[in-house]
């Protein structure tokens, strides 16, 4: 695992991770409301064997630099859903967003995060596939800047956003072809021509 030194820098206006008082993350899991994850129980799930293995049980590494399709539960905005631990409470408290589990994991965790103003910290993916838990095609971004990246590229008919199935059927339906692959044993390669062929199959009709 990477330390938090070696993350991106933080965004203007955060904190700077060496001064900061203990992290207070707003996860948004597809719910209204978000779930407050204090930075104590994210170093008790990261630092956590038991739960590393389970968290890479559920995802599905391809050569290269390509998009780490999530093979678990899914959200409603189509991100993976991680249960880190079952905890008490009314909320799905102890389940987080895949991708930003991926993240802290790699990088180390994110001093701060929130969905409470346009100018709070999110984690983007680069790739435009919720379904992405390769950290490396993440960046930290603003609510401001993402949504405006959001609304100019999923016009583009290529894009993983303009999926017709929606974000949350797109993970479902790669997550499914992977998963016949693998139950059927099948070598990468073939497993490669069925992801390709998951994607393409929500691309939008052309009248060219």
């Amino acid at each position: 695992m990477t330390f938090a030194e070696d993350a991106p820098l933080p965004l203007p206006g955060m904190p700077d991770a060496t001064t900061a008082p203990p992290a207070l993350q707003m996860t948004l899991i597809g719910q209204p409301q978000p779930v407050r994850i204090p930075e104590h129980l994210w170093r008790s799930w990261l630092d956590n064997p038991a739960v590393v293995a389970r968290f890479e049980s559920k995802r599905f590494l391809r050569p290269g630099n390509l998009c780490t399709p999530w093979l678990a539960g899914v959200s409603s905005t189509g991100h993976g859903s991680f249960r880190a631990a079952s905890l008490p409470g009314t909320t799905r408290r102890g389940t987080v967003p895949a991708h930003l589990f991926a993240y802290q994991l790699e990088y180390g965790i994110i001093p701060r995060l929130g969905w409470t103003n346009t100018d709070d910290a999110v984690l983007c993916h680069q790739c435009d596939f919720a379904g992405c838990v390769n950290p490396a095609h993440m960046l930290l971004g603003t609510n401001r800047t993402n949504r405006n990246e959001y609304d100019l590229r999923r016009r583009n008919i290529s894009s993983p956003l303009a999926d017709v199935r929606g974000q949350a059927g797109r993970t479902r339906a790669i997550a499914d072809a992977i998963r016949t692959g693998l139950d059927q044993h099948e070598d990468l390669d073939s497993i490669e021509q069925r992801i390709l062929a998951a994607e393409a199959s929500g691309r939008p009709f052309t009248l060219w």
